[in-house]
């Protein structure tokens, strides 16, 4: 919930309670005064920590914070997990381009696997619902040199940058075309060249964007050389008239695709294209592809992606295994219902390939599965083709989202609420579905809690409210759950607070 939103709420309820039966105008003067405040400064700030990233060992994070003064804007800075030991990683004049006097703003970065380069986005532009298109720059941290993606492009213009694994090169979209720019010389490679209004690469279709969540629609191989996207064909799509009334005297009409129900879809398929540019390999997946979604994508090796596939109803889930350099594709999985699938994002490949970890609704409450990697070459030999998917969640009651794997400990992180649907708490389960899960979060801390588990599952950010606890975040170990340090404080929040609920 907003941070605003949930200290209006708080002021409101609180101010219902005691106005009734005594009407004053001093009283209703003063929750005036204290909403104006709530939605016009910044009195009511919910402190924020990020965002930020755990490294790969999970013994640091980055994150951003303002730069000292009298420096302007916001740095990066590194912490020792344990130690809470601060180091500056790229200072905010670092990120100061030519010609300019301030750096620029951080709506999000991401380091390169070997953490020497920083490709940062900025000057963000909302896109529907997000703020997904905008400018990315690339800091090398060896030479300090800022340099632009695709600076002759339009301003704000770029979507979903990301470098290739060994960092030498930056692809993004720009105009529904999908393109690879190199760092050393920024010679630029258009890998697709038939992006328009009806034809869509590497991102995506309104229906895939409300409906699946999808924004970000390609992929680098783990090698580097190719990259598998979407493509959106939404040619023949009914178009849907958004009147705007707000924005000037007269309304403006806007015009989108958009499918009702019963009418035509988009075409989407997936390809794989070579990173230098070429061909694509389109991905030979069953079913007519504008009755069917391909919901998720990601490559599970060089030479194999996966794919999960709904039908129309959106009753039934198949995962499916391609080999990227014949297009051929096998079913792994399928989950079914009569009523309903979720589309999962947080599919957890184990034991060396030969399982993953997938939640579903497929029983009487939603557990996540431990399920074989049926119709894929096992790396090992003894895998069980036949075994049936296994609950890892046993116990009477919804298993809401996986948090983390402690595959070494044979722990499996996930977040219920057994009790109480307003609520969440973390807890674990043993892999291999043994024994009943056990509860985490201390049981003396009622109310919501999220967590953010680092790569090894032994630290973990939390943040924990309540109705009447604003957020607040901290360090934890795990599963102790002992804090290490605090990472945000309301303590001033909770002071300016407590005369508007007294």
């Amino acid at each position: 919930m907003a941070p605003k939103r949930w200290i209006a709420i708080v002021v409101l309820a609180v101010a219902c309670g005691v106005l009734v039966g005594a009407q004053q105008d001093a009283r209703l003067a003063a929750l005036d005064a204290a909403l104006t405040r709530i939605f016009t400064t910044r009195d009511f700030a919910v402190p924020s920590f990020g965002p930020a990233r755990w490294s790969d060992d999970g013994r640091s994070y980055s994150t951003v914070e303002a730069a000292a003064a009298p420096a302007k804007g916001r740095e990066i800075v590194r912490y020792d997990a344990e130690t809470g030991a601060r180091e500056v990683l790229v200072a905010a004049p670092a990120l100061t381009p030519a010609g300019k006097t301030e750096p620029l703003s951080i709506d999000d970065y991401a380091w390169s696997a070997d953490r020497r380069k920083l490709l940062v986005f900025t000057n963000t532009e909302r896109v529907w619902r997000d703020n997904t298109r905008g400018d990315y720059w690339v800091l090398d941290l060896d030479t300090r040199r800022l340099t632009q993606i695709a600076p002759t492009a339009p301003a704000s213009s770029l979507l979903f940058a990301k470098f290739s694994p060994d960092a030498t090169r930056v692809a993004y979209v720009r105009a529904n075309n999908l393109y690879v720019e190199r760092l050393s010389d920024g010679r630029i490679t258009p890998l697709t060249r038939d992006g328009s209004a009806t034809i869509i690469n590497g991102t995506s279709d309104w229906v895939y964007e409300e409906e699946l969540g999808l924004r970000d629609a390609f992929r680098w191989s783990p090698d580097g050389q190719s990259i598998a996207y979407w493509r959106f064909d939404s040619s023949g799509v009914g178009e849907f008239s958004l009147i705007n009334n707000t924005d000037s005297v007269y309304p403006a009409i806007t015009r989108i695709p958009y499918p009702k129900a019963g009418t035509a879809n988009s075409a989407v398929r997936i390809g794989v294209v070579p990173a230098k540019g070429g061909k694509t390999r389109w991905m030979d997946t069953p079913g007519d592809p504008r009755q069917t979604y391909l919901a998720r994508m990601e490559w599970l090796d060089d030479r194999t992606l996966v794919m999960q596939q709904l039908n129309r109803l959106q009753n039934q889930n198949d995962v499916l295994r391609a080999d990227v350099k014949s297009g051929v594709v096998t079913p792994m999985f399928r989950d079914a219902t009569k009523t309903w699938v979720d589309v999962v994002d947080d599919m957890t490949w184990i034991d060396n390939g030969r399982a993953f970890l997938w939640p579903s609704e497929r029983g009487a409450w939603r557990h996540v599965y431990r399920v074989p990697a049926v119709g894929r070459p096992s790396p090992t030999p003894g895998a069980d083709a036949s075994a049936e998917p296994r609950v890892v969640t046993n116990f009477d009651a919804d298993a809401i989202s996986m948090s983390g794997v402690d595959e070494a400990g044979g722990w499996l992180y996930f977040i219920a609420s057994p009790a109480r649907a307003t609520e969440r708490y973390l807890y674990r389960s043993r892999l291999d579905g043994s024994g009943t899960p056990e509860r985490v979060t201390p049981a003396d801390q009622i109310g919501t809690h999220a967590y953010t588990l680092a790569p090894n599952a032994r630290l973990a950010f939390h943040t924990y409210s309540r109705f009447d606890r604003p957020p607040v975040t901290d360090l934890i170990e795990l599963p102790s759950h002992r804090v290490v340090r605090a990472l945000t404080d309301i303590t001033a929040l909770t002071e300016r607070l407590a005369p508007l609920v007294q």
